[in-house]
């Protein structure tokens, strides 16, 4: 049947993405799978809304820079639940970790942490914090936050279009391949977001750069695993994120 994205699809992807109480019709959307993942980058604006009223609430009370971006982040990660920095972590352990697929994709599926990934969280956080903390310096981080919330958003879908899933098994796997046509809008989501709230100039560098960063995770997990996983997708949010505000801070400062 031919793509045709549906308003259902919204509250769906809030409700796979984050921890936000929303109303969402289980069997419409496990029906919609993969072809819903298009507003994936509409429900990491909503995200990105929620974490930089909060750091302009925490200025407005007097909250110096460092402490309203790390209460930022807090926030952000009690509204997605960590799910990206879950991802991360297990990414992490399971790539240096094990020395064939089948044990890295092993060890990823395992709930505890180790080594890598504890350390994978420590620079994750640090760096979002320090970069945050000097747009908060800069001035009011809301609509930076609102453009990253979508754009970080798009390459997980990108990677779910373009790589077989390296698992056959689990939450990427359940959800399916997403078609072309879907793909395409969600990239026409991030970018429209990105335009509106930062810019010609800055969009231009954040897909760049930010596709850059995550081209190389994607390199690195077919070499590793042979495709992706949902790991692998939190995972390259966040190094979208993280690549997004540094590059961010480049060009404001």
């Amino acid at each position: 049947m031919p793509f045709r994205p549906a308003l259902s699809d919204i509250p769906a992807a809030i409700g796979l993405l984050t921890r936000l109480p929303v109303p969402v019709d289980a069997e419409r959307a496990q029906a919609r799978g993969a072809a819903g993942a298009w507003a994936y980058p509409v429900a990491g604006l909503l995200v990105g809304a929620i974490t930089g009223l909060t750091a302009l609430a925490a200025g407005c009370l007097g909250l110096p820079p460092a402490l309203a971006a790390a209460l930022a982040l807090c926030v952000q990660i009690a509204t997605t639940g960590a799910l990206h920095e879950d991802g991360l972590a297990d990414v992490a352990d399971g790539f240096w970790g094990g020395w064939d697929k089948a044990r890295r994709l092993e060890i990823m599926k395992d709930s505890r942490i180790g080594t890598y990934g504890v350390l994978a969280l420590v620079a994750s956080f640090a760096l979002r914090w320090c970069a945050l903390a000097s747009l908060c310096t800069l001035g009011n981080p809301f609509w930076v936050l609102l453009a990253l919330g979508a754009l970080t958003r798009v390459p997980m879908v990108l990677l779910m279009a373009a790589m077989t899933n390296a698992r056959g098994s689990g939450l990427a796997a359940s959800v399916g391949r997403p078609p072309a046509q879907a793909a395409w809008l969600a990239l026409g989501c991030g970018v429209l977001a990105a335009l509106a709230f930062v810019g010609i100039g800055a969009s231009i560098a954040l897909l760049v750069w930010g596709g850059l960063a995550c081209a190389g995770l994607a390199a690195v997990a077919k070499t590793k695993i042979g495709g992706q996983t949902g790991d692998v997708l939190g995972a390259c949010q966040q190094v979208a994120e993280i690549t997004g505000l540094m590059v961010l801070v480049a060009l404001l400062d």
